[in-house]
């Protein structure tokens, strides 16, 4: 009778572990990512004497993003940066707008030691910068290809929710400016952003806290 017991109460033991893994893994497959943070263009992007400030507002970053494995996916994020000019510098505000195709790799697996709840995820890849300056240089838009890499850290808050930080490297690949009054303003150069944001599934366990 003992033996019997012990026999169910693996079963169910089993059957809980691998539904809970499948429940997981379903609330992976679709997450919509939203992000919010900050900016700092390289100075060698800007044409003498403007100069931007270290450390500009706002960054946003919207996202879908799609688990093909565990470990392996993709997403297709949207980026909004606005930087503007530091002290005892012309005056100007730009607008730098992007969109990326890239690819995920989940590495919580290959780093044991996090804590549980947390999860660690690289990301890189192409895409398109398009550069708005504002007001009175407004006629000098530019835009040109990108590479993007970056590293998430995301806690747990439900089955469906986690909160993440973003730091993240674009290099841009443009053409230098040709005149170099076609610079005033713009920018052709590459940023560094960090953003803190929420990434929400949209697949899988739908009613779940």
């Amino acid at each position: 009778m003992l033996s019997t017991i012990k026999h169910y109460c693996f079963i169910l033991i089993a059957v809980f572990t691998l539904s809970t893994a499948n429940a997981q893994i379903e609330t992976s497959k679709w997450k919509a990512l939203f992000a919010l943070g900050f900016n700092s263009p390289s100075q060698d992007g800007l044409v003498a004497p403007f100069e931007a400030n270290s450390i500009n507002f706002p960054t946003i970053n919207l996202g879908v993003q799609r688990m093909f494995t565990p470990q392996l996916g993709a997403k297709v994020d949207f980026g909004y940066n606005r930087f503007a000019n530091a002290d005892n510098t012309p005056e100007f505000k730009t607008n730098y707008t992007r969109v990326n195709l890239q690819f995920v790799y989940d590495a919580t697996r290959d780093f044991n030691f996090l804590p549980f709840g947390t999860g660690m995820l690289f990301h890189v890849g192409p895409g398109y910068s398009m550069i708005k300056p504002l007001g009175d240089y407004g006629d000098n838009k530019t835009s040109f290809l990108n590479a993007m890499g970056g590293l998430e850290f995301h806690y747990g808050i439900s089955r469906t929710v986690s909160a993440f930080i973003d730091a993240s490297y674009i290099v841009g690949f443009a053409n230098a400016f040709d005149p170099i009054t076609e610079g005033f303003g713009s920018f052709n150069g590459n940023m560094l952003t960090v953003t803190v944001g929420v990434a929400v599934s949209l697949s899988g366990c739908y009613t779940c806290n």
